[in-house]
């Protein structure tokens, strides 16, 4: 099992806490440029997530929004 793979499968298995913490991330980056950038960092925390539950889905995690559990 190759790098890659390990990291696919944990965020499969950890794609709700990968979520918060990149939630946590654009607010504290937010907070720091005091809104200036509001509209880039949002952009930017939803392309994170959505290629979060893409490996997600990809290494086989249980908790992603495609595995079905």
């Amino acid at each position: 099992m190759g790098f890659m793979d390990k990291v696919k499968g944990m965020l499969g298995q950890h794609s709700d806490k990968i979520s918060k913490g990149i939630d946590k991330a654009a607010g504290m980056a937010d907070s720091k440029t005091k809104g200036k950038y509001s509209n880039q960092i949002r952009t930017g925390t939803q392309k994170a997530k959505d290629q979060a539950q893409k490996y997600g889905r990809e290494g086989g995690g249980g908790k992603g929004p495609q595995s079905g559990s």
